[in-house]
């Protein structure tokens, strides 16, 4: 790779990190290096920074595809705003503007252009692309592409011809959600030759994770916003009439919000997405239409109102909510009746093919929203991916683990009827179908087929019928029934239903969700001066609304929560802050060293010390996994961490990962042999300065020099030293 480009002076210079997240630098230098990439990495994982920051060191233009306008112009504002020259060509522009800047890119002027697919196919364009000396096409949302993608758009295809004509020029594909299938498709459709492909973990650390029981969903709504009067976020709908419903209603009721839907006319959707990007409303109210690719990194929660259809829509939409890597909400209300309105629409699909995939998608959903298990744990396992623990700590079934009761009599009737009604009918049905039975309803179909005859008719009259979906649902978890998706869904004892039927052995069942206890603080949060940090996110509302922007293009929350804890009173501190480059320190830094000053005539300065920063603590585990008891022993043995990695062929950071663990279990291990006494003094002054809940920030502290699994081990050991002293 090419090891030899100093990649961290054009790093701090233009975006004001001293550090890369992970995997980036590893893209990068491949890039450059001339190879194809493929790039999967979440929602916040600075996707972007991987094809703009080759861009500043070499020479040429580099063609970014881009799927929403929106999206082009809020990115190229932000890359202009750090002195960056790009510049994007779409139908938003008049004919003059468009002239303009295609006679910049004749002459060079611009590192970056951002185009939308159909822009390629435009008459003269590729032949104009031939001569601005492309260097490199980064294909963003490169999972559009395959039609086994949430969000395929057919003419994502048209890339294959771009490749074609500039087979020397490198690609880079980026994604942050693909399945095993789809991230196949990119790669053949693409045609990318021999790729280095990269896959980041689709964990998102720092959002939580609820569903909470759909009853009066407004007032829910409602009431959760009140709770949260200075953030911001999106409420996903079903409905158009939805969106406008609960909009004008949270407006009305004082809460300032847009409805956003491709009923709309590209003017409306335009001016409410912009009043959501700068903060001039706090609630977007959207159906899907809404939030592919948004660069606003500050959304603070995002509440699905009804339920999705698929769980990588789901992951998509909800990775939208704390892309500054500050904590997020993601909050799902559940109703079984909206399992009913989504199979309605699915049976409306044009194709049994259509319809089967549907359904199982939304088995899938359905599944995730009345499991009780770590959420976590279900989101991660359906992208092929293994959380380490069964317990994250971040969302409701850890926080608020359900109770559980003996549901043997009512799984026996449930599994009795489904049994009674195949060995009448010689036909299995629905779960639908099943429930009419228990419940003694006279429905045609139970009339026509006989089932009132049945000696389970009516035996469930006890309970409502969604209890009873809710129960056939979970035994269906439980493997005890299986629904046959090639047969519209119907109910199909499985071997081991069977064998608990005849037995009648006892089967547990799981309460309803319930609210989960409240989380004062979640991992990834910076404390700080908030009544600072207020008058500090006014000063860049007034400063961006003057340059006609958005909030976050002149600095982040973090940045401002960052300076809200550490007060910078001179250039050389304030450049310190995470997101401060040269022109944004030259542009912005007197402003804001002045209303931090200003602020500080009047108010004490506050202390953090480091217990007031840090993450809560996570819920006991449940024990070591076998790999890391190998490394722990091999550790105890007397070898280093870089002995142990390659005695068993696994990188350094996985050796961290496995001491940290035991360290976090409660294994006594040496810091001194894991860290040098320079490293820990360097380490605990980075945490003094960002707080212990802060890696990122404290990795950038230290000007990159430390890997992020040193600063975990420090962090465990200081925890548990902590934990110590308490006891």
């Amino acid at each position: 790779m090419n090891t030899e480009i100093d990649l961290l002076s054009p790093l701090k210079r233009y975006f004001g990190f001293t550090s890369f997240r992970p995997l980036q630098e590893e893209i990068i230098r491949d890039s450059l290096a001339g190879r194809d990439v493929f790039a999967l990495l979440p929602t916040g994982g600075g996707k972007s920074l991987c094809f703009q920051l080759p861009a500043l060191v070499r020479e040429g233009l580099t063609l970014v595809v881009s799927p929403l306008i929106a999206l082009m112009k809020d990115q190229v504002d932000a890359l202009q705003a750090a002195g960056i020259a790009a510049t994007f060509l779409n139908s938003s522009l008049t004919s003059e503007e468009s002239r303009k800047r295609l006679r910049g890119l004749h002459a060079g002027e611009y590192r970056l252009l951002y185009v939308a697919p159909e822009r390629l196919l435009l008459s003269g364009f590729l032949e104009d692309l031939q001569g601005w000396n492309l260097r490199l096409i980064a294909v963003d949302e490169a999972h559009c592409i395959s039609e086994w993608g949430h969000d395929f758009r057919p003419e994502y295809r048209q890339l294959a011809q771009v490749r074609a004509l500039f087979p020397a020029v490198p690609c880079m594909a980026l994604t942050a959600t693909a399945t095993e299938r789809v991230r196949a498709d990119i790669v053949t459709h693409l045609q990318l030759h021999e790729a280095r492909s990269y896959v980041a973990s689709f964990n998102r650390p720092n959002l939580a994770y609820r569903v909470l029981p759909k009853q009066h969903p407004y007032d829910q709504l409602l009431a959760f916003l009140r709770e949260r009067p200075q953030e911001g976020g999106i409420v996903y709908c079903m409905a158009r009439k939805t969106t406008e419903r609960v909009a004008a209603n949270l407006t009305e009721d004082g809460v300032p919000a847009r409805a956003y839907h491709a009923g709309l006319t590209p003017e409306e959707r335009s001016r409410n997405q912009e009043l959501f990007l700068r903060d001039d409303v706090r609630v977007v109210c959207a159906t899907i239409a809404f939030g592919m690719g948004i660069n606003k990194p500050n959304v603070r929660f995002v509440v699905h109102y009804d339920l999705p259809k698929n769980i990588e829509g789901y992951y998509q939409e909800t990775g939208r909510a704390g892309r500054d890597g500050l904590p997020g909400e993601c909050v799902l209300l559940f109703s079984p009746g909206d399992v009913v309105k989504q199979q309605v629409f699915i049976d409306e699909k044009p194709s049994e093919q259509e319809q089967r995939v549907a359904r199982e998608q939304l088995q899938q959903m359905v599944h995730y929203a009345e499991s009780r298990v770590c959420r976590r744990v279900e989101l991660l396992r359906y992208f092929s991916e293994i959380y380490p623990d069964d317990n994250c700590g971040a969302c409701d079934n850890c926080l608020s683990p359900r109770e559980t009761f003996d549901g043997t009599i009512p799984a026996q009737k449930l599994l009795s009827c489904v049994y009674r009604i195949r060995e009448k009918s010689g036909f299995a049905v629905g779960l639908n179908h099943v429930v009419e039975v228990l419940t003694g309803a006279a429905t045609e179909k139970v009339l026509k087929w006989g089932h009132t005859q049945l000696s389970t008719y009516g035996i469930g009259t006890e309970l409502h019928r969604p209890a009873w979906a809710t129960i056939g649902r979970e035994l269906i978890r439980l493997g005890y029934l299986r629904q046959n998706a090639a047969k519209f869904n119907v109910l199909e004892l499985t071997d081991e239903g069977l064998a608990v039927l005849k037995a009648r052995a006892p089967i547990t069942l799981t309460m309803p969700a319930t609210a989960p206890a409240k989380q004062s603080r979640q991992s990834g949060d910076i404390a700080c001066d908030e009544v600072l940090f207020a008058r500090l996110r006014d000063l860049r509302k007034r400063l961006a609304d003057e340059r006609d922007v958005p909030a976050y293009i002149i600095f982040s929350d973090v940045s401002l929560r960052q300076m809200a804890r550490a007060y910078p009173a001179d250039e050389r501190a304030f450049a310190q802050i995470s997101g401060v480059g040269e022109r944004k320190l030259r542009e912005f830094g007197a402003s804001f060293m002045t209303e931090i000053a200003t602020f500080l005539a009047g108010h004490p300065r506050q202390t953090f010390t480091e217990d007031t920063a840090a993450p809560p603590a996570r819920p006991p585990k449940r024990g070591l996994g076998d790999s890391a008891r190998e490394s722990l022993r091999q550790f105890r043995a007397g070898k280093t961490v870089d002995q142990i990695a390659g005695d068993r062929g696994l990188v350094v950071g996985t050796i961290s990962a496995h001491l940290t663990e035991g360290i976090e279990h409660g294994e006594e291990l040496d810091l001194d042999r894991l860290l040098t006494a320079d490293e820990q003094k360097l380490i605990a002054a980075a945490f003094e300065r960002c707080g212990l809940g802060n890696i990122g920030g404290a990795v950038e502290f230290c000007g990159g020099a430390l890997d992020y699994g040193k600063f975990r081990l420090y962090r465990a050991a200081l925890n548990r030293r902590a934990a110590t002293e308490k006891a």
